[in-house]
């Protein structure tokens, strides 16, 4: 038996393949959707859309082809793998998605084989669009050059093609890289993370299609979920798909929030109350010494290694006697005597002799002679050589006196 089975379900619904059959049709998703078919529609010629990691730009560009209809539209979906492809190969592929035929190498002729296609699809009635999935790979002004060239391709009462470009928010930068690109976006739109809302409605939507008969987190865990994920699509599967297998293995029907928590902890995921709660925590390096661990923003950076985990961050232990009591404990286990303990036979007159030394040596200094600035004239350089030498002659006094001193001290010591 798996989890599947266990649950009731046909269908394995938060698997990270962008299957349309699990397309969610946000508020925000639906928007983007109809600015970008209003952009195809009326052949702007340029439109963009931009989403962080995981946001669900991929599935939305799926989408979108699929609701392109075929006797209207000559489309073609192009993902970018790499960021070292030439405008050529670029080229090459287009012409070859909308349909010309033994695309000629040189590349005059395959302008104006793929002009000449363009005016044909024109005359059906057809409009030519391409969607460019994974758009911030295109790093290279050539290719942004190349992509203006296309965009020149046109009527003089409509552009002969329209490209839509998915991917992730440096694109923008990447359009700069040929100003007179950039100026020609038409449309831009973004997306964002769910919101709580949106998330739950997220993990009903997909349990519903993947055959559940119920809803197997509870709405803590949802909360939970939230949490750690941002409300990003594609940790909220992540995570979801880690929770049902474990609920399986525990044979739980109902997943709550500590096994939500766990499996974000297995991930390095945190949340963003765990990250202020982190940013605020200390830790005790020796007595009565705390250290800040972590000095970042949420959502920003790394944890250090001394971080508490995920679930189980806590407030540093204070300095109170619980703590000290410990500690003399532990002292006294190994033989040791902190220095609150009672001093032993001699040792009282042993630190009252040092206590007057170190009095001593605190008490005010007679004033000394200043040494000589860098540039004071040579007139007063012999007394200036005259204090200095006074200044050693004391400080090798005071040294002498010491140690005389701490020997009259052990000796007392000894003969006790």
């Amino acid at each position: 038996m798996d989890y599947l089975e266990f649950y009731g379900m046909e269908q394995e619904p938060f698997s990270q393949a962008p299957v349309l059959k699990f397309y969610f049709n946000s508020a925000q998703h639906s928007r983007a959707l109809v600015r970008l078919m209003y952009a195809v529609d009326t052949m702007k010629g340029l439109a963009v859309l931009l989403g962080d990691i995981g946001t669900g730009k991929t599935i939305l560009a799926r989408r979108m082809l699929d609701s392109l209809p075929e006797e209207e539209y000559e489309s073609a979906l192009l993902v970018i793998i790499h960021s070292h492809i030439t405008a050529d190969w670029l080229l090459t592929r287009i012409a070859r998605q909308l349909g010309v035929e033994d695309p000629a190498p040189e590349k005059l002729k395959l302008l104006n084989q793929l002009y000449n296609r363009l005016i044909e699809l024109h005359d059906q009635g057809k409009k030519a669009v391409v969607l460019i999935d994974e758009a911030q790979m295109l790093q290279a002004r050539e290719i942004m050059e190349e992509f203006r060239g296309l965009l020149n391709l046109e009527l003089p009462e409509s552009k002969l093609i329209t490209f839509v470009f998915f991917g992730l928010t440096e694109l923008e930068d990447h359009l700069h890289l040929d100003e007179p690109l950039h100026q020609r976006v038409a449309l831009k739109c973004r997306l964002e993370s769910f919101n709580r809302d949106s998330t739950e409605g997220y993990i009903n939507h997909r349990l519903r299609l993947a055959g559940a008969k119920s809803q197997f987190f509870t709405p803590e865990a949802i909360t939970s979920i939230h949490g750690y994920s941002r409300g990003v699509p594609r940790l909220i599967n992540t995570i979801c798909d880690n929770a049902l297998f474990e609920g399986f293995l525990l044979k739980k029907r109902n997943i709550g929030e500590p096994l939500v928590k766990n499996i974000a902890n297995d991930l390095g995921l945190f949340s963003d109350e765990e990250l202020r709660q982190a940013k605020a925590t200390r830790v005790r390096r020796g007595p009565g010494k705390i250290v800040p661990v972590w000095d970042g923003e949420p959502g920003e950076g790394t944890l250090p290694d001394l971080l508490p985990a995920p679930g189980r961050i806590s407030a540093p232990a204070p300095a109170d006697e619980s703590t000290e009591a410990e500690l003399d404990q532990a002292m006294a286990k190994a033989g040791l005597e902190d220095e609150a303990s009672p001093p032993a036979e001699g040792e009282a007159e042993l630190e009252q002799m040092l206590d007057n030394i170190i009095d001593e040596e605190a008490a005010p200094a007679p004033a000394k002679a200043a040494a000589p600035a860098k540039k004071a004239s040579a007139a007063k350089a012999p007394a200036a050589a005259k204090a200095s030498a006074q200044t050693k002659a004391d400080e090798q006094k005071s040294k002498a006196k010491e140690e005389e001193a701490i020997d009259a001290m052990f000796d007392n010591l000894e003969g006790k």
